[in-house]
């Protein structure tokens, strides 16, 4: 039996981002990394598929910092695709970059507003309440402390 990914670059390339979309990142991930492996430097795999082996080797490697520039390479080939938007912010997460994932989700959502997976993961984030006392750090520690009252005092108010 031949190996599909070999013999067909692409045709893995989709069946390893639909089995990653459907949840089964191991065999779907072991399918893009086969697909990179035969392409052997050339240019033919979608963005998408790019964005999809960046997550993956950020989350099941440990390899942020490659996974990122792979994320990012896939913006830059099809900027259009909101789905890469969402690998991108899912590894900015794993870097706990949390302002890079959020600035990930709105580029996308520039892109199309409705897309569901970027709107789930905005909501799993939540936003942020704006500092207590403005012109002061997030980090300062009277910052820290208001803010961590104002929110005991507004569940208790629930």
């Amino acid at each position: 039996m031949a190996n599909t990914a070999t013999d067909d670059p692409t045709r893995a390339a989709r069946q390893g981002i639909e089995l990653c979309r459907k949840g089964d990142w191991r065999r779907g991930f072991s399918l893009l990394v086969a697909a990179a492996e035969s392409e052997q430097g050339t240019t033919g795999l979608p963005g998408l598929f790019y964005s999809y082996l960046g997550y993956g080797m950020a989350r099941y490697r440990n390899r942020v910092r490659d996974g990122l520039a792979l994320c990012e390479h896939a913006i830059k080939i099809e900027f259009y695709q909101p789905e890469s938007y969402l690998n991108l912010a899912r590894t900015r997460l794993l870097m706990h970059d949390r302002t890079g994932a959020i600035q990930a989700l709105d580029r996308g959502l520039k892109i199309d507003p409705g897309y569901g997976p970027l709107l789930d993961l905005r909501d799993q984030m939540g936003v942020r309440r704006p500092a207590v006392v403005p012109f002061l750090s997030r980090g300062n520690p009277l910052n820290h402390s208001l803010g961590w009252l104002r929110s005991r005092l507004s569940q208790r108010h629930r």
